[in-house]
Formats: structure tokens, sequence, C-alpha cells
């Protein structure tokens, strides 16, 4: 008995992509095109590495942060667009504050208070 052909599988998922490179490049206020001139590349490869087409290696990642004012942890973990997340919060601080955040949490920490 002949089997029918196989069909393929399309979906329409886009894949996430693993970086906030376009959300940094934005928060500094530089195009593709500034970036891509600082970093060596193209305008075309910087806008395939923030759309998830093309994939980074870790000295790129580390030149595009240096350009960016960040470091290459930033780029992957840290969306400088959300104003309300920890980090957020703490670089808006002055360092009296950030002093007295460090002993409220170290408060916490030494209470054993989690909820």
């Amino acid at each position: 008995m002949p089997t029918k052909p196989q069909k393929k599988v399309v979906t329409r998922f886009k894949e996430r992509r693993r970086h906030f490179i376009k959300e940094w490049r934005k928060h500094r206020g530089l195009t593709q095109e500034q970036l891509a001139e600082r970093i060596g590349w193209s305008p075309g490869a910087v806008s395939q590495l923030e759309t998830g087409r093309a994939s980074y290696t870790q000295p790129i990642l580390e030149a595009i942060a240096e350009e960016l004012r960040c470091s290459p942890g930033d780029l992957l973990m840290r969306d400088p667009t959300d104003h309300e997340a920890v980090w957020s919060i703490w670089d808006n601080l002055d360092q009296p504050a950030k002093n007295q955040a460090i002993r409220v949490l170290r408060t916490f920490q030494k209470t054993g208070t989690s909820h």
C-alpha cells in the first residue's frame, strides 16, 4: 500500500531572542549604523544579530558591551527599558542610598526573613 507523503510541520513561533542588544543600543541613543561602524560590522549584520537571525561570539559581545557602556552580562540578562527591575532602581540610587539598601538586605539575610 503506498504511503502518503509526510507533510512538513510548520511552526509560526518565533524563537525568542536571548539578548537585549537592540534595547541597549536604543537606550544609548545609537542607530544600527552607528553601532556597526564602532564594532566594525555592517548595519545588516547588526540587524541580523538583533533579530536573532545571526548569533554572537564572546569577542563581539564584549565589543558591543564596551560601545554600549555595559557588561556583556547586561546584554544577555538586563533589559534597560524595564524601569521596575531591581537593577534599574539600584542604578538610580546615590551611594548613601545604596549603602542603606545593602544594610537593609543584610538585616533580612541575618534574620532569615523571607516570604
